[in-house]
């Protein structure tokens, strides 16, 4: 590195601050940042992103004196998850919570195949945590929104075992084909994969499993509704059958039965997640923004 001045060298790469009185590093980085959580102050430091008088300190608890100068990198860390696949919501020692981008599987399906998974997992090694992304519940690869993975196998249990009072709201929001005829209503039917592992909906038990999905129509046009809808069980590719059931297919679902394809997607998203959390028990809740081209479809028409 080059001599550089105290000035030209938090000019370069790095904010610099002037400790006051005694206190832990901890403390110093919390209040100077603004109020950062303790988690994102340990992140900078395992991200070799904070020098003590041009040192490089990772120990959270490194004692300051008065006269120290503290750096701060202005770069992103490379502890930080940059992926245009998904994106972090929330985090804590037992689950991590995603938003997925459509085109990507929730898990592998066959060895070594790329999916939220492998992000998951390839993030946690370059934060030195000893830990994987656990499977819980699944989006459709071409699906988009929030889903919940356990960092643990105890909390993927707890979730797994006891789901559905786990999880105690879960909502997607859908652009579907043609205007829907009622506001809003409960679609029932039992729902059974054949040998092609397309589902089939049966008014009567058909050997299958059960599944419930309400739904409420929020925008309408002569060629496509929004609708929400609140799943009371959760079934493979329940909404999607439910929908063409009703007459009215995912927009881009040409395999339950759409022929149109308005945004080059499936368009459905999952925007409501609140569920019980598998340690404390705390209720948490997490949404998401409708996805705005969803929005400016019928704002256009």
């Amino acid at each position: 590195m080059k001599n550089l001045t105290g000035e030209q060298y938090a000019a370069t790469k790095y904010n610099e601050y002037e400790v006051q009185r005694e206190m832990p590093l901890m403390d110093f980085l919390m209040t100077e940042l603004n109020g950062i959580s303790r988690n994102k102050v340990k992140d900078i430091l395992q991200g070799h992103g904070v020098s003590v008088d041009r040192k490089l300190v990772t120990q959270y608890n490194f004692p300051l004196k008065p006269g120290m100068k503290v750096q701060v990198s202005k770069h992103r860390r490379k502890t930080e998850l940059e992926s245009k696949w998904i994106k972090i919501v929330y985090e804590d020692k037992d689950i991590i919570v995603i938003e997925k981008a459509p085109g990507i599987l929730s898990m592998a399906a066959t060895a070594k195949q790329f999916c939220v998974k492998t992000i998951l997992d390839e993030y946690f090694q370059r934060r030195h945590f000893k830990c994987h992304a656990h499977v819980v519940h699944r989006l459709d690869r071409e699906t988009s929104g929030l889903m919940v993975y356990a960092k643990s196998i105890e909390a993927a249990q707890t979730l797994e075992r006891n789901w559905k009072n786990r999880v105690y709201d879960r909502r997607y929001i859908a652009v579907v084909g043609g205007q829907m005829e009622r506001e809003g209503g409960t679609v029932e039917s039992w729902l059974k994969d054949n040998k092609a592992c397309i589902t089939y909906s049966s008014p009567t038990d058909n050997g299958g499993k059960f599944a419930v999905t309400h739904y409420h129509v929020l925008k309408t046009t002569e060629r496509y509704s929004l609708v929400e809808l609140r799943l009371e069980t959760g079934r493979k590719n329940q909404i999607r059958v439910h929908m063409s059931d009703l007459g009215h297919p995912v927009c881009g679902d040409n395999k339950y039965g759409s022929t149109q394809n308005p945004l080059y997607r499936l368009c459905l998203h999952a925007f409501r997640l609140y569920l019980y959390h598998p340690a404390t028990g705390q209720p948490m809740k997490f949404e998401t923004p409708y996805p705005t081209d969803f929005i400016n479809l019928f704002n256009k028409q």
